[in-house]
């Protein structure tokens, strides 16, 4: 052993001297450095060798079977090479390697792989691999084939990942798939939606020794929910706990995630308690998703009451957490409460991003609140968070709804100043703005500024802005514009041009253009608003006849009367007709057209505008609405439900 270790000290000590004499040699008197500060110089020197190592250095060393002094040498500069993910070097220190028949052990393969997947080259790891054996002399096993299997799933390449798995398996009789290898297997089957295979090969993995684990289990349960299957997953959990397998909160969480989505919280919350009988802590990702979950229902106030629960525990709610739930109670109106909340979080350290605060302020202003959006405005900017372009939309939107065009343009033109491109939805809330206290000439400007930016959003913007402020055959200049250069007219481009004709006194021109969006063009159908366009107009003109065909001809085309609609013919009925009419009779016909539709919530909505109106349905009419809402059986089951609520 002595005699072992001084011979090591010999070898060091001459490899030592080999490189000092050879550092010496390579510099010149006027740029001799110490030993220790000659990294640089001896960098130039094997650049000019042409090779990452000198030959001088290794070159009387000693053989030791396979390897040679300096073959750990080489190996540190793969690993240090893998680590930056420097693709380009580790290739041509292999090829050096190659060159100078130093022996590859495995372990250089593998950081190479892990290069490949940090490069995103991952076909390049498949080709390294096949010329593992041949080539580079270096056997293969089951190792670096799941780190090559690893990589091409991680970039997304699950037919290639299959492929290669089969090819390898199917060829080389050294390499047996392990567990490792069949979890990458069944994650790559469930993310093409192969569930069946993926069950397939989660039932041969006992016949190969190969016991399924919680990430495996894990893997198939989120396959199986993100297809709805949700029963055969909760089945696949019982049979985990059967299996002795014991499930992590990784597990538990791809079943909460699917119920979630699934709309069915009842049975998420039985789930968690389950989860906790069995002695696993929910994580900041259980947490998560049951928030995400309630905010999506709309049950905002147990949201809220959760996110306190998690945040007593000492768990940091993640961003999207924070920004589903403000945007949640922005959705119910509830923008101030918002407010309070993002403000609760940060005061805790929790962090919240610009969408929050963008959700917050667009919020504020719909709900004529500019002073506190302001205000958030405010102490984004004193938080040192620099807004982007997505809160300065928001700002921007909000101060045109307020008719600040003006004001608007200023934080448009320090959006701009600080690199945030500005997006159609930015270009086409300023255009608005300025049509809307009247500068036309503004708002052109804008759009022209736009260039190839300027999309079908903004050019229905400009028509609609054109058309309200008299600007009737400019805005038919743009529209033929629009038609010649095949761009794809919506509903709103329609209902505009329309609502311009009909705003000259131009009915039957607007009615010929609603036939043509009717019949003939196929990505724009009629909406409600273009109905009521027309109806508003016919019945201004006395063509009440006509404005009733029309409405028959919405209820034929699947779309339904709203407030607007029938305030129209309500306003008609009682002032136009001789003698006049209060409606009853006219509504309560719509509400049985749309129920002989079985279109029941259109028909309920129609009813609700009738009693706000003092309009008293018919009996008959009560009875088919009630009938189709509420069924028997369904009705008995609530009253029943509640029965039991009192009493508990």
């Amino acid at each position: 052993m002595n005699c072992l270790v001084l011979r090591r000290r010999f070898w060091t000590f001459e490899f030592l001297s080999s490189l000092s004499i050879y550092i010496s040699s390579r510099h010149s008197s006027e740029t001799a450095y110490q030993l220790e500060g000659s990294s640089d110089a001896f960098d130039a020197s094997t650049q000019e060798q042409g090779t990452l190592i000198p030959h001088c250095v290794f070159g009387d060393a000693p053989k030791r079977g396979s390897y040679k002094q300096g073959d750990s040498t080489f190996y540190s500069i793969i690993e240090r090479n893998a680590e930056s993910g420097n693709l380009g070097e580790l290739e041509k220190v292999f090829h050096e390697m190659k060159r100078q028949n130093r022996s590859f052990v495995e372990k250089n393969f593998i950081f190479l792989f892990r290069a490949c997947g940090k490069a995103q080259s991952p076909l390049k790891a498949i080709d390294f691999f096949n010329r593992m054996a041949g080539e580079f002399q270096c056997k293969q096993t089951v190792r670096s084939f799941n780190c090559v299997l690893n990589v091409v799933i991680q970039q997304g390449l699950y037919y290639e990942a299959l492929e290669f798995h089969d090819n390898v398996i199917c060829n080389n009789n050294n390499i047996l798939p392990n567990n490792l290898t069949f979890n990458l297997v069944i994650k790559a089957l469930c993310r093409l939606g192969m569930l069946s295979k993926a069950l397939d090969m989660f039932r041969e993995m006992t016949a190969l020794k190969c016991e399924p684990d919680a990430y495996t289990y894990c893997t198939l349960m989120d396959g199986l929910c993100k297809v709805d299957r949700l029963d055969d997953a909760m089945a696949l959990l019982d049979e985990m706990l059967v299996e002795r397998c014991l499930p992590t909160a990784a597990t538990y969480n791809a079943l909460i995630n699917g119920l979630c989505r699934k709309g069915d919280l009842s049975r998420a919350g039985k789930l968690v308690d389950n989860m906790l009988l069995k002695g696993c802590i929910p994580n900041v990702v259980t947490y998560n998703t049951l928030i995400h979950g309630l905010c999506i229902k709309g049950k905002l106030d147990k949201a809220i009451s959760l996110l306190s629960q998690m945040m007593s525990n000492n768990l940091f709610p993640s961003e999207v957490t924070c920004g589903t739930m403000i945007s949640g109670l922005v959705k119910q109106g509830k923008a101030v409460e918002g407010m309070q909340v993002l403000m609760e979080i940060e005061e805790m350290g929790y962090k919240t991003n610009e969408y929050a605060y963008s959700s917050l302020i667009s919020g504020l202003f719909k709900q004529r609140k500019s002073e506190e959006a302001m205000k958030l405005w405010s102490r984004m900017i004193e938080k040192v968070q620099s807004p982007n372009a997505v809160v300065y939309t928001a700002v921007i939107d909000g101060l045109c709804r307020e008719r600040k065009p003006y004001d608007a343009e200023e934080y448009f033109l320090q959006m701009v100043e600080r690199g945030c491109k500005p997006s159609a939805f930015t270009y086409g809330s300023l255009m608005k703005g300025f049509f809307e206290v009247g500068n036309s000439e503004k708002a052109i400007l804008l759009w022209k500024q736009m260039g190839d930016k300027s999309n079908l959003f903004c050019c229905s913007i400009l028509i609609h802005g054109l058309c309200n402020n008299g600007r009737l055959p400019d805005a038919l200049g743009l529209w033929k514009h629009m038609i010649s250069t095949g761009l794809a007219l919506d509903s709103v481009a329609y209902t505009s041009m329309i609502h311009g004709f009909c705003n000259a006194g131009l009915v039957k021109q607007g009615l010929n253009l609603f036939n043509e969006m009717l019949y003939q063009a196929t990505t724009a159908k009629p909406d409600v608003f273009t109905y009521n366009t027309l109806f508003s107009a016919l019945c201004r003109h006395g063509q009440i006849s006509h404005a009733i065909d029309l409405l028959n001809t919405m209820l034929n085309q699947c779309c339904d009367p709203d407030s607007t609609t029938c305030k129209i013919f309500l306003s008609v009925l009682r002032k136009q007709l001789e003698p006049p009419q209060d409606g009853r009779d006219f509504l309560d016909e719509l509400v049985l057209k749309l129920q002989n539709r079985q279109r029941t919530l259109a028909a309920s909505a129609t009813i609700e505008i009738m009693l706000q109106n003092f309009l008293q349905p018919k009996a008959s009419t009560w009875a088919e609405v009630i009938q189709n809402v509420c069924r028997r059986k369904k009705t008995i089951a609530t009253i029943d439900n509640c029965w039991i609520q009192l009493f508990i």
